[in-house]
C-alpha cells in the first residue's frame, strides 16, 4: 500500500506538471489558470511556456475546449519526450533493471482498442516501476509473419480480378443482398439451433462475423476502405506493402497514445527486415546443432486448399486447436440377415467386393473397452459413404468428412491410406437409415453377432459418424440401448426387429472402486437419466464415468484382467492394431478453419519440427518452471497450465510452404512459421537498437548507428 500511495502523489504530481487540475473546474481555460501558478519548477519548463493549449485559442470548438486543452498538453508533452528520449533505456549496473513486454501485434491492419485496453496494462507498469527508481525497458515491435497478410493480399487480388477495380460486387444491388443477409441469418439459426439441440452453451443466433460487421459480408476491399485511402488499395494485391503501410502508422498511434516506449529498438519481422531475418536463422541453426529439429512425417492440422499445415496465425476459427487420435474398430458387416429391403445397396457392394471386406469403422477414444460392445450406432438421417482403403485393400463405410480426413493420413511408416495424397475412391453412399439392422461382426466383443441401430444425437461433424457401443462404460450408449430395449414403438419406428436389440445385455468388463463393474449404469441410475436427450446430465455422468475408469479402473475382463486400465490401454490398442482389427486416425479436436475458409484436416506430411518432447529439453523446462524457485507464474491457474503444456507439447511443425517469413537455412523450400519465429524475439530487443536504431523498422542497412551489415550477422 505505501508504493501504491506513491504512485498516487507521482501522479498527482503529474497532473500538476501537465497544466490539468486534480479537481473539478468549469473550463479548460480556467483550470489551466488557476494551476500555472502551482506548476513545479523544472529544467523542462521554458519547453512548455511558449506553447498555449487549444482551449484558449479562438478557434475552439464550441463544447470541446476541455478535451482540446488535453490533446494540445499531450502533443507538447508527446514531443519533449521524443526530443529528450524520455524512454530511451541503457545498462545501467547502478540500478535495478525490470523489462515490460507486450506481445507484438499482427500487422495487417491498424491496432484497435483490444490491443488499447490490454496495452494499459504494460504502460502503468512500466510507469510504476520507473517511479519505483528503476531503469526500466519497454520495446515495442511488429509482427509479420505467416498466413494472414499473403491471404488478405490473394483475396484483394482474387477480389479485383473477378469484380474490376474499384470492384462492383454484387451485393451492392440491394435486393441480392438482403437474399445474401437472409440465408446468413438462416444458417447461423440453424447451427445455433443444432448447438442448443445437444445442449452446447447458448452463444447467440450471430455469428463473430455477424457480430462485428453487422451483415456477415465481408469483402477484403471493404475492410482495406475503413483504414486506406480507396485509390490506394490496389497496392495492398502485393504482400509485403502491408508490411511498409501499417507497421509506421502503429508507431504513431502508439506515441499519440502515450505509451513511453523505447522506439529505437523497434522493428519488423519476416525476411523484409535483414536484421531480424539473421537473427531467426542464426536461432535455428543453433537449435539444428543441438538436434532440435528434425525431419519427417508429422500429423499436423492442416488445410487441403492451402497445400500445408494449418497454424494459428493460418486460422479464422478454431486457434490453439491440436490434432486428436482415435481408433477406428473395425466391425465387419455381415450379409444382410432380415431380408429388408433398404440393405438392396449394402447386398450390392458385399457382391462387387469380392474379397474385399467391407467394415464399419466407429472412431473410439477407448479402445480398451471393445470387450463389452453390444451394438454399432449410425444416425438415421446421416450421409455416408464407403470409401475404398488403397493400403489395405479394404473398404471402410464412414462420413466424407472423416474419408477427406483419412486419406492425408498414413497406415504405418510412410505408407498413406490411400493412393493419392488427399483423394479417396467413394463406391457407394448410404443413407443411415439404409445401415439400420446390418448385422457385424465386432473385433474383441463377447457377442458373435452384433447390429447397427440408430442414434439421434450423433454428430456428423465430429469422429466417423459411427459409434461403437459399449453400455457397461459409456452413459450415451447405455442410456441409448435401453431406450430400445423399453420402447418398442422406438424400434418400430425403424424397423429394428426384438432380436437385432432385446437379447444384448451389459457386458462387465472394468471394475471401479466405488462405482462397480458397469460404471456407466451406476451413473445413469444414480443421476436419474432416463433419457439421451438428457444431455447435461449424461455430459456429466461420462466425464466422471470416464475419468474414473482411466485412473482408478482395473479390468476384470480379458486376457488383461486384473492389470489397471491406463497400463491395459495402450497395450490393447496396439494388440488390435497388430490384429488388423483396428488403425489410428486423427482430427481436429474440434472444428479449424483457415484464412481461405477451408475446414481442415489432420494431415501427415514431411515436416521439419521441433522435438519439444525431446528428454533433456522438457526435463530442462520442467525443472526450471516448477522446480527452480526462479521461475514466477504469478497464479496457480497459469502455473498448472504451464505443467499442462510441458507434460503434452512432443513436437511442433515449424515451417510452412506458403506465407511471409524467415526461410529455412538449410532448406529454403520452407518458411519458418509465425510461432516459431515468436518465441525469443524478446532478446532481439536487447539489440536490435544497436543494429537498426530509430526510424528503421525495416532494417534499412543505410541507417544502421554503427553501419553493421546483416550479411555479416
Amino acid at each position: 500500500l505505501p508504493k501504491y500511495d506513491l504512485a498516487v502523489d507521482e501522479l498527482k504530481h503529474s497532473l500538476s506538471w501537465f497544466n490539468l487540475s486534480t479537481t473539478p473546474s468549469s473550463s479548460a481555460s480556467s483550470s489551466n489558470k488557476n494551476n500555472s501558478n502551482n506548476k513545479p519548477k523544472s529544467s523542462n519548463d521554458n519547453n512548455m511556456t511558449d506553447n498555449k493549449p487549444a482551449a484558449e485559442s479562438s478557434t475552439a470548438n464550441k463544447g470541446t475546449a476541455k478535451r482540446d486543452a488535453l490533446r494540445s498538453n499531450e502533443h507538447q508533452v508527446q514531443a519533449m519526450w521524443d526530443e529528450t528520449g524520455a524512454f530511451e533505456s541503457n545498462p545501467d549496473p547502478s540500478r535495478e533493471s525490470f523489462m515490460v513486454t507486450f506481445p507484438y501485434p499482427y500487422s495487417n491492419g491498424h491496432l484497435h482498442i483490444g490491443h488499447a485496453f490490454s496495452l494499459t496494462k504494460a504502460v502503468f507498469r512500466a510507469q510504476y516501476e520507473r517511479h519505483q527508481g528503476k531503469n526500466v525497458l519497454f520495446p515495442f515491435a511488429f509482427h509479420c509473419t505467416g498466413m494472414p497478410i499473403q491471404a488478405a493480399a490473394n483475396k484483394l487480388k482474387t477480389e479485383i480480378s473477378s469484380f474490376g477495380c474499384p470492384p462492383k460486387f454484387p451485393e451492392d444491388d440491394p435486393e441480392v443482398r438482403a437474399k445474401m443477409e437472409a440465408e446468413m441469418k438462416a444458417a447461423a439459426e440453424d447451427k445455433a439451433k443444432k448447438q442448443a439441440a445437444k445442449g452446447d452453451k447458448a452463444k447467440g443466433g450471430k455469428t463473430k462475423l455477424v457480430q462485428k460487421t453487422g451483415t456477415g459480408i465481408v469483402r477484403q476491399w471493404n475492410i482495406l476502405k475503413k483504414m486506406v485511402p480507396e485509390d490506394e488499395i490496389p497496392a495492398f494485391q502485393d504482400a509485403l506493402h502491408w508490411l511498409s503501410y501499417f507497421p509506421p502508422i502503429g508507431v504513431d498511434h502508439l506515441k499519440d497514445f502515450g505509451a513511453g516506449i523505447d522506439w529505437r529498438r523497434a522493428f519488423i519481422t519476416t525476411f523484409v527486415n535483414p536484421y531480424y531475418d539473421a537473427f531467426i536463422r542464426w536461432q535455428f541453426e543453433v537449435l539444428r546443432e543441438k538436434n532440435k529439429v528434425l525431419f519427417g512425417k508429422r500429423n499436423n492440422v492442416y488445410s487441403l486448399v492451402d497445400g500445408q499445415v494449418c497454424a494459428d496465425h493460418d486460422r479464422s476459427e478454431g486457434e490453439g486447436v491440436g490434432p486428436q487420435e482415435y481408433v477406428l474398430i473395425k466391425l465387419k458387416v455381415l450379409p444382410p440377415d432380415h431380408g429388408q429391403a433398404r440393405h438392396a445397396k449394402m447386398e450390392a457392394l458385399l457382391k462387387t467386393a469380392g474379397d474385399k471386406p467391407v467394415y464399419m469403422v466407429p472412431a473410439t477414444l477407448r479402445p480398451e473397452t471393445m470387450y463389452g460392445q453390444t451394438n454399432c450406432f449410425v444416425l438415421p438421417e446421416g450421409e455416408y459413404g464407403a470409401y475404398t482403403i488403397d493400403a489395405t485393400s479394404e473398404i471402410f463405410v464412414m462420413s466424407a468428412r472423416a474419408a477427406r480426413g483419412l486419406s492425408c493420413q498414413v497406415l504405418s511408416g510412410n505408407d498413406y491410406f490411400t493412393k493419392e495424397f488427399g483423394k479417396i475412391e467413394c463406391l457407394e453412399t448410404f443413407t443411415g437409415d439404409e445401415l439400420l439392422g446390418l448385422p457385424l461382426k465386432a473385433p474383441l466383443a463377447t457377442y458373435e453377432k452384433v447390429y447397427t441401430l440408430p442414434l439421434l444425437t450423433i454428430s456428423m461433424s465430429k469422429g466417423t459418424g459411427v459409434v461403437t457401443s459399449v453400455p457397461s462404460d459409456a452413459p450415451d450408449d447405455y442410456v441409448s440401448l435401453k431406450a430400445l430395449q423399453d420402447k418398442p414403438d422406438f424400434r418400430a419406428k425403424y424397423d429394428i426387429t426384438d432380436d437385432m436389440v432385446v437379447p444384448f445385455s451389459v457386458v462387465p468388463i472394468i471394475e471401479i472402486e466405488g462405482y462397480g463393474d458397469a460404471s456407466a449404469v451406476y451413473m445413469c441410475e444414480k443421476l436419474k437419466i432416463k433419457s439421451p436427450n438428457d444431455t447435461k446430465k449424461l455430459t456429466q455422468a461420462k466425464d466422471e464415468t470416464y475419468l474414473k475408469g482411466f485412473t482408478i479402473g482395473v479390468m476384470s475382463y480379458g486376457p488383461h484382467k486384473g492389470k489397471k486400465v491406463s497400463d491395459a490401454k495402450p497395450i490393447i490398442k496396439q494388440e488390435m492394431i497388430d490384429a488388423g482389427q483396428a488403425c489410428l486416425y486423427f482430427e481436429p479436436e474440434s472444428r479449424v478453419v483457415s484464412r481461405t475458409n477451408d475446414e481442415c484436416v489432420v494431415a501427415a506430411t514431411d515436416q521439419w519440427y521441433l522435438a519439444y518432447g525431446e528428454e533433456s529439453w522438457t526435463g530442462a523446462v520442467r525443472t526450471h518452471v516448477l522446480e527452480s524457485g526462479n521461475f514466477d507464474a504469478y497464479d496457480a491457474t497459469a502455473l498448472a497450465r504451464y505443467e499442462y503444456v510441458i507434460g503434452w507439447l512432443k513436437e511442433w511443425a515449424c515451417t510452412r510452404q506458403f506465407g511471409l517469413g524467415t526461410y529455412l537455412p538449410w532448406d529454403t523450400a520452407w518458411v519458418i512459421e509465425s510461432l516459431s519465429d515468436s518465441t525469443i524475439y524478446m532478446a532481439y530487443y536487447t539489440i536490435s537498437h544497436i543494429l537498426q536504431g530509430s526510424n528503421n523498422l525495416n532494417g534499412d542497412k543505410e541507417k544502421s548507428p554503427d553501419k553493421i551489415d546483416p550479411a555479416d550477422l
